[in-house]
Order: C-alpha cells, then structure tokens, then sequence
C-alpha cells in the first residue's frame, strides 16, 4: 500500500501519513530500493485505531497510547485508556452534582413553579464523594491540573480557599473541591474563566440557573458522544493488537 492508499480512506494528507508515522503512532515501514514507503495492512489497522482514539481521548494522548503499543509498553498504553475512562466518569459525577445543585437552588427561588400534587418527584442523583479540607497541591493532582492553574482560578473568583491564618496555606473545603471540578468541566468544554466564574457565583446566590440547566443538556450530549467513542476506539485498537486469524488449514498440525 501507497501513504496515498492509507490517506484516501481517512480524507487526510499523505504528508499527514508520513508524521503519523515519524511520530511513532504507526509502525515503521519499508522501503523499496528507490526509497518509497511500502505500507500493509497492518499500517492501515494502526491508522484506524490512532484516528478513533484522537476524538475518545483527545491528540496528545491517542499519540502517547499508540507510541507505547509501538514501544513494547502496552500497560502504558491500556493506563491512558483507564485514566481517559476514569476521568469520563468523574465528569458523569459532576455533571450529575451539578444537575442537582441546580434543581435545588432554581426549587428555592421565589416564583419557581411548584410541582403538581399528583407527580412523585424524581430523585435526584446523589451528590459524589468529595474530600477535605485538601492543599493546593493535593487538589491540583486529584483534578490533573497545576497549581497555578488553581491560583488562577482563585484570581477571577472562582474558588475562594480558607486561609488559617494571613499569609497561611490554602485549605479547599468540600465545597470548593467542587467548585474545582465544576470549574475543570466547563473549561475542558471550552468556557472561559470569566464565564466560568459566573456559573460558580450563579449556582452560590442561586441566581440565573434557569439557562445554565439550558446548557448543561448539551455537555451531557457531549459525555454521551465521548463515551460512543472511547467504545469505538477500544475496538479499532483491540483489531489493531489482535494476530491476524491463520490461513484455512494453516497452523492446525494437521497437515492437510
């Protein structure tokens, strides 16, 4: 097979081929004597599974997944899988804590409809398990972010960490912890901080949630499509990893 070959299936670049490669997301190829790239199937097959990993668990770490398969490191490979899924999970909780931080504070505002009689209420999802009081670096790690980045989220008044005394190091309460995971959630949606900082305070005054319920229906489509895609990636790779079946006949000792 030609890069072209591979290209043409995808609606990519053979230049965009050839980096793949030199990148380590697929296997080296051979070389004809005049110097062109000979491809097989086997490239085809890597290719398919880095371009399904690329929308499961974003460019940089579908790169770093299919460099180790290529390195002999599979386990590295299969410990981004499960922090990609890990965090898809954290992200299910939070969307969850925050849906219900939002029913309750938009039942509490004045004027809000009340429910009929005859409805039973739907329970609310419960709130997940949050620790504390935790230190900035304790947070940064559970969030995968740096410290600075919490300070800078402090800075446009998102968190609002206790102080034991002037001077004295951050504590984050429960409470910010979440305010942490909310803010970690619309920022990878791409909202910026100063936004972001209006949804804290919205949901700390129990003012405007009417549109933030809005919106959040539409990261919930978007956790759904994460989660059809890190299915499809699992499978493509899995193809990928998997020995070709034997010919008919071939390998069954049998001799026929």
């Amino acid at each position: 097979m030609r890069p072209a070959d591979l290209a043409r299936e995808h609606g990519i670049s053979t230049q965009a081929v050839r980096n793949y490669e030199q990148e380590g997301f697929l296997p080296p190829a051979e070389r004809t004597p005049s110097g062109y790239r000979i491809y097989t199937e086997s490239h085809a097959a890597a290719l398919r599974a880095f371009l399904a990993l690329v929308p499961a668990f974003g460019h940089a770490t579908a790169g770093r997944i299919m460099a180790a398969v290529h390195d002999g490191r599979p386990d590295e490979a299969f410990t981004a899988v499960d922090r990609g899924h890990a965090q898809l999970l954290r992200d299910r909780e939070t969307l969850a804590a925050v849906r219900r931080a939002v029913e309750l504070l938009t039942a509490e505002q004045p004027g809000a409809p009340s429910a009929p009689a005859a409805a039973s209420p739907r329970p609310a999802p419960p709130l997940p398990a949050v620790p504390g009081p935790l230190s900035v670096g304790e947070l940064a790690r559970r969030l995968d972010v740096t410290p600075a980045t919490l300070r800078a989220w402090e800075a446009v008044g998102i968190l609002s960490p206790a102080r034991g005394r002037p001077g004295g190091h951050r504590q984050y309460r429960p409470e910010d912890t979440r305010d942490a995971e909310l803010a970690h959630l619309l920022r990878r949606g791409g909202y910026p901080l100063e936004q972001i900082a209006t949804v804290v305070r919205q949901i700390r005054t129990a003012g405007g949630t009417a549109g933030l319920a809005g919106a959040l229906d539409g990261w919930q489509q978007r956790l759904t499509a994460r989660g059809r895609a890190m299915l499809t990636a699992a499978a493509r790779l899995d193809a990928y990893l998997s020995p070709p079946a034997p010919a008919d006949g071939a390998g069954d000792g049998s001799g026929a």
